[in-house]
């Protein structure tokens, strides 16, 4: 039998701090100067309470029902949601208002169909929907095709929409801003979150 190779130890070179380092000297000492002028700033306030600014919320959020919100409903509608309904051989418009007991408008913003035109002839069905003349097309004035900011942007300026999307991470975005239902593909059917109930 040959000698067996000896591998290379890592981590034995000398360990430096950088300069940047909060446990060197003089970071310790910008640190501390910063503290005090924080405490500085907070003994300028009279109450010596720390303030925070919350988001002014529109004036159709009644607690957390948005009365904004009334039939027809309005849908945002997301590439992920769009290949989806293809991929349960889902009908877009009859399976929403199964769902919601409502008229709807599905809406498909410039972004959406971009990202469908990009992603090519594996997608070529759910393009086809959403170029269905029976959709809302929403024209985008923003750079670049990435379509969780314009849908993010928009909810957040106007309350009216719910948004129709399996994506987690614009699903995690969404459900931050209250009064926003979300609409999303499950078990071969449309499941909601958040669509509060009429008030009576």
């Amino acid at each position: 039998m040959g000698v067996a190779k000896k591998t290379r130890k890592f981590g034995q070179t000398k360990r430096l701090l950088s300069k940047r380092d909060s446990r060197r000297k003089e970071n310790v000492t910008k640190s501390e100067e910063a503290n005090a002028a924080k405490a500085a700033a907070g003994a300028s306030n009279p109450s010596g309470e720390l303030r925070k600014e919350i988001p002014q919320l529109p004036s159709s959020l009644f607690f957390q029902h948005n009365e904004a919100l009334v039939p027809p409903y309005q849908v945002l509608v997301d590439t992920n949601f769009l290949s989806h309904t293809v991929q349960r051989k889902l009908p877009l418009l009859e399976s929403m208002m199964d769902l919601l007991y409502a008229k709807c408008q599905p809406i498909i913003s410039d972004c959406v169909m971009g990202e469908l035109e990009k992603l090519g002839p594996k997608y070529r069905l759910a393009l086809r929907i959403a170029r269905d003349e029976r959709w809302t097309r929403l024209p985008c004035d923003h750079k670049g095709l990435y379509a969780d900011d314009c849908i993010v942007d928009r909810v957040m300026k106007h309350r009216i929409y719910l948004v129709a999307t399996n994506d987690k991470d614009l699903k995690n975005r969404v459900r931050k801003i209250p009064g926003v239902p979300i609409m999303s593909v499950a078990r071969g059917k449309y499941v909601i979150e958040k669509l509060p109930d009429a008030p009576i």
